[in-house]
C-alpha cells in the first residue's frame, strides 16, 4: 500500500523550496531544483507532496515510458492496447547505488534465458518519464551516472546502444536533487543542469518548530482530519499551478526586462547564457503564477537569487554566501 504523502500545503516555511517546486510544475522547462542544506527539513516531503498534488496524468496502460498516447509508446514496449488511465504524476527515486543498467535499462535476461528473446528492460529514467526523477545525496552520485543524466537532461531522450540492443525512448522529467554541502560539492556540469538552487536550513523560531511538530503529529495521529483540513489548500494551489499553464505562453516580456537579465548576470560574473535563458523562464513562470499579463523587475527580483546563486564564479575571498552576494547585486542593478 502506498503510502498517502504529506500535504503541500501543510508544510511549514521553507517558501523559497516550495516556489521552486511550483515554477518546474507550471514550467518544467525551467530544468529542476537543487536543494542543499541540512537533514530533516522537508526536501524528499515537499517532492513527493507536490506530485500528488498536481493532477493525475494520462498514460496508456501498460506503457513503460508513462506515453499519452499509443502513438507515443515505443515499438520495443510491444504494447497493443490503446486505453489510457489515469495515474499519479510519477515520483521515481535514484538511489546512490543504482547500476547503470538499472538508470538506463538493459536486456531482459530472464526472456534471453527462458524464450531466447532479446527484450529490452525499461530503467528508472523509463519510470520518470512525464513526472520527477528525486536523487537525495545527488553530491555524493557516482561520475558515470553523471555522465548519463548529463547526457539524458540535454536530449530528452534516452539511448541504449549495447548487448546488440539499439533502444531509445523519451526520458523528459523534472529532475530534483538534494543534499549535504558539508558531504561533498556537486560537480560543475551537473549544477549548471539544474534550473533553480535553494538552500534550506532548519528553523530557529521555537513558534514554527512547534507548528512543524503539531503538524506532523496530526498528520500521523489523526490522518484523516488532518488531509481534510488542507486538502482545501491544496487545491487552491493545484489550480493556481493549472491556470499559470494556460497564461505562461501569454505572458509579455518588454525588451528592458531582457535587459536587464543580461545586466544582472554580468554583473554576477554568471558563466555562459544559460543564467539568462533560465532566470527568463523562471521569473515568465512566477508571472503567470501571479496572474500577471506582462513580466516586471519584482518578478526578476523574487526569483533571481534561486536562479543564478549556484551560477556565479568562486571567489574564496568572499565571505558571503553566493545567495546574500546574488541579493546585493540584484538590489545594486534593479534599484
Amino acid at each position: 500500500m502506498t503510502k498517502t504523502p504529506f500535504p503541500f500545503s501543510a508544510i511549514v516555511g521553507q517558501d523559497d523550496m516550495k516556489r521552486a517546486m511550483i515554477l518546474t510544475a507550471i514550467d518544467p522547462g525551467i530544468g529542476g531544483v537543487l536543494v542543499f542544506g541540512d537533514r530533516g527539513t522537508g526536501k524528499s516531503t515537499a517532492v513527493r507532496a507536490l506530485a500528488a498534488l498536481l493532477p493525475p496524468i494520462t498514460a496508456v496502460q501498460g506503457c513503460p515510458i508513462n506515453a499519452e498516447t499509443h502513438a507515443d509508446c515505443p515499438d520495443w514496449a510491444n504494447v497493443e492496447t490503446k486505453r489510457t488511465r489515469k495515474i499519479p504524476t510519477p515520483v521515481i527515486d535514484l538511489p546512490l547505488g543504482a547500476t547503470e543498467d538499472r538508470v538506463v535499462g538493459a536486456l531482459d535476461i530472464e526472456r534471453a534465458l527462458t524464450r531466447g528473446e532479446k527484450a529490452f528492460e525499461p530503467g528508472l529514467l523509463a519510470r520518470a518519464n512525464r513526472g520527477y526523477l528525486y536523487i537525495d545525496e545527488v553530491n555524493l552520485l557516482e561520475d558515470h551516472i553523471v555522465d548519463l543524466l548529463l547526457d539524458v537532461a540535454q536530449s530528452g531522450e534516452n539511448v541504449v546502444e549495447r548487448e546488440g540492443l539499439s533502444i531509445r525512448h523519451p526520458a523528459r522529467f523534472v529532475l530534483v536533487g538534494s543534499g549535504n554541502p558539508e558531504e561533498g560539492e556537486l560537480r560543475p556540469q551537473l549544477l549548471d543542469r539544474f534550473g533553480l538552487s535553494v538552500e534550506v536550513r532548519s528553523p530557529n523560531d521555537v513558534a514554527q518548530r512547534i507548528e512543524v511538530i503539531k503538524r506532523r503529529d496530526a498528520f500521523e495521529s489523526d490522518f484523516h482530519t488532518f488531509m481534510a483540513t488542507y486538502a482545501r489548500e491544496d487545491a487552491k494551489i493545484r489550480r493556481k499551478i493549472l491556470a499559470a499553464r494556460k497564461l505562461l505562453p501569454q505572458i509579455e516580456t518588454p525588451d528592458a526586462i531582457l535587459h536587464d537579465c543580461a545586466e544582472l548576470c554580468i554583473a554576477l560574473g554568471s558563466d555562459g547564457l544559460r543564467g539568462e535563458l533560465t532566470l527568463l523562464r523562471a521569473a515568465r513562470a512566477l508571472s503567470a503564477f501571479d496572474k500577471k499579463k506582462v513580466l516586471t523587475r519584482d518578478h526578476l527580483k523574487r526569483i533571481a537569487p534561486i536562479s543564478l546563486s549556484h551560477r556565479l564564479r568562486r571567489d574564496p575571498l568572499d565571505e558571503a554566501g553566493s545567495t546574500t552576494r546574488v541579493t546585493r547585486t540584484v538590489d545594486a542593478v534593479l534599484a
